[in-house]
């Protein structure tokens, strides 16, 4: 496992309930979203599985629904549970605290 792909494994929860704070979205979208955030590396593949275990963990709900348009299978869309928001904000404030400390370190090298 890369440097890149361990730091992200702690991460990438956070920001897919951040994503998910002010509207639903669905699988192919979430990685869409992913990647034009600059998280170039997520797979589609690597989002579902987390997608699922966050479901089991009650932080989102998934809902099945039709396509939009003419055709094609239908999606689930994903929402935030309460439990889901609260812990999407202990998520944005231990990285608030983790992000400074860090680019204190980096940027100074803790001097």
């Amino acid at each position: 496992m890369t440097t890149q792909s361990q730091m992200l494994k702690g991460i990438l929860e956070g920001c897919i309930l951040s994503l998910m704070e002010h509207r639903e979205v669905y699988g192919y979208e979430l990685s869409t979203l992913l990647e034009d955030s600059g998280l170039t590396f997520v797979s589609e593949g690597s989002i579902y599985p987390l997608l699922l275990r966050m479901q089991k963990e009650q932080l989102i709900e998934g809902t099945l629904r039709p396509a939009p348009g003419a055709g094609g299978p239908p999606r689930k869309y994903y929402n935030l549970t309460d439990k889901g928001l609260q812990v999407l904000q202990q998520f944005k404030e231990h990285w608030g605290t983790l992000k400074d400390s860090v680019d204190h370190i980096l940027t100074r090298g803790g001097q």
